[in-house]
């Protein structure tokens, strides 16, 4: 049983990945100083974090209008095709509402929309989970109740190189980031229940990746039977040694790697990196 799944570019999914995987990535807008951009079409993941760095204010991320889904959504009416779409969390983005704008204005069934409650590798994890689905020929309606339920078992941990972009962007004060810096404390954010929040905090690098690990276990360990992906900000420099940490303590099989964009990346800054993925769960 086909059908139709449509993302938003916060999943962190290219639009070269997109087609290989028989989907559609609808992007968000990305607004600089010199102007809009429309995240992976007419500006890349590098190319963010290079104007990122140079920027002197931060830039702001926009939703998709709900002509951006409408138009989607208009061309599977004409063609009789189910559609199930995965948004980023409502909570973070009016995407999800533009979404179901688009499907009221629509005024077709066959339409399925997600509230994922996560963003970035999270997200990017529930869509594969959804294509697995897919493939294993569950209908849309099955699709769609599996991840309604499972959602809510995804978790990211992902900890932060630098304090300057949280200053920067007003989630950490100067004086808190400047102490920071001088102990070299690594911030580890987290994503649950639809929010971005601090996890806990690390001084230097090695502690944090035992901190992320000690997270990973008190959140019930990951789940190896289903979608779990590696990520990073900016250069994938930084990557190599958590990837080697992740591989040593959980050896994990053909893990994906994917550049986290410009939603958690604003916040964030370039360095960062972590793991998202679905948790044990007893049933």
């Amino acid at each position: 049983m086909n059908f139709n799944i449509v993302t938003d570019s916060t999943s962190d999914i290219t639009q070269v990945d997109a087609r290989e995987k028989n989907i559609q990535v609808v992007p968000l807008r990305i607004l600089f100083e010199d102007g809009e951009y429309h995240d992976g079409i007419n500006i890349s993941t590098e190319e963010f974090y290079n104007k990122l760095e140079s920027a002197k204010v931060l830039p702001q991320t926009s939703q998709p209008s709900p002509e951006d889904f409408f138009k989607i959504f208009e061309k599977a009416k004409n063609n009789d095709e189910a559609v199930l779409v995965i948004t980023l969390s409502s909570s973070l983005s009016g995407t999800y509402q533009s979404a179901t704008i688009a499907k009221n204005i629509c005024e077709y069934e066959k339409i399925y929309i997600v509230d994922s409650q996560t963003v970035t590798l999270g997200l990017k994890v529930l869509v594969d989970y959804a294509i697995s689905l897919r493939n294993d020929g569950k209908s849309i309606e099955e699709t769609f109740e599996i991840l309604e339920r499972e959602k809510q078992n995804i978790r990211i941990f992902a900890a932060v190189d630098t304090l300057e972009y949280l200053k920067k962007g007003g989630r950490l004060s100067s004086a808190a980031a400047l102490a920071g810096t001088l102990l070299n404390l690594k911030p580890i954010v987290k994503v649950q229940d639809g929010a971005v929040s601090m996890a806990a905090k690390a001084r230097g690098t090695n502690n944090s990746y035992s901190k992320i690990k000690a997270l990973i276990e008190e959140a019930g360990g990951i789940d190896e039977t289903r979608p779990y992906t590696l990520g990073y900000t900016g250069s994938s420099s930084n990557l190599n040694q958590f990837a080697t940490f992740i591989d040593k303590t959980y050896n994990l099989k053909n893990c994906p790697i994917s550049a986290i964009g410009s939603t958690v990346g604003v916040h964030a800054g370039p360095g960062a990196c972590g793991i998202a993925f679905f948790i044990k769960t007893t049933n």
